[in-house]
């Protein structure tokens, strides 16, 4: 990764953590703001990194549940539809 993308990666990180603390859902849009303001290229790394972490946790999250679905019989949780986003 350059030092761009390791940058934006740790502050997706920590802004997620800070979001899932703090229950404040627009953190991660506004501290995108605040960094497209004095560089886009390191906005979009950071925007690219907060959305690939969201995306995995939320996957992760489903493989949990349904794995324990498996192992415990209980009803099958759905899927999300897709959303067309990347």
């Amino acid at each position: 990764m350059s030092a761009t993308n390791d940058l934006a990666d740790a502050l997706a990180r920590d802004t997620i953590e800070a979001m899932a603390e703090t229950g404040d859902d627009q953190l991660v849009a506004e501290v995108a703001r605040v960094i497209g303001a004095t560089s886009t290229t390191t906005q979009e790394a950071f925007l690219t990194a907060a959305r690939v972490r969201m995306a995995e946790q939320r996957g992760r999250a489903f493989l949990e549940a349904r794995i324990r679905e498996i192992r415990t019989g209980s009803a099958r949780t759905e899927a999300p539809q897709d959303s067309g986003n990347d």
